[in-house]
């Protein structure tokens, strides 16, 4: 749930399927905050524009126990900034940022 423009979310300690795939970054592209349901996306969202409208750095604060899910969070927001970047890339940027973008989802 959201309080404001912060996030109130909780680790399910298994994959839910469909949940941070392509589809789901493309349905929180074009809405404002509190436009959709609750998201990891809809904050990074907010974090790209704001950067874009405000032309001001945006900082997210992840927080939690050990085992709730910040690293994780952490990649998703990644993950999503790095596909919004990749809209206005041609395909061979596309292809390095890509690789990029893994190798920064797969480290620890």
């Amino acid at each position: 749930t959201y309080i404001g423009s912060i996030l109130v979310s909780v680790n399910p300690y298994k994959s839910i399927s469909g949940l941070y795939d392509k589809t789901s970054v493309e349905r929180y592209r074009s809405y404002d905050l509190g436009g959709r349901t609750p998201h990891i996306f809809a904050i990074a969202n907010e974090c790209y524009r704001c950067l874009w409208k405000r032309n001001d750095n945006q900082c997210v604060l992840i927080s939690g126990e050990s085992g709730a899910g910040k690293t994780e969070s952490t990649k998703h927001i990644l993950k999503y900034l790095s596909a919004m970047s990749q809209y206005s890339l041609d395909v061979t940027t596309k292809e390095n940022v890509s690789y990029v973008e893994q190798a920064i989802l797969e480290s620890r």
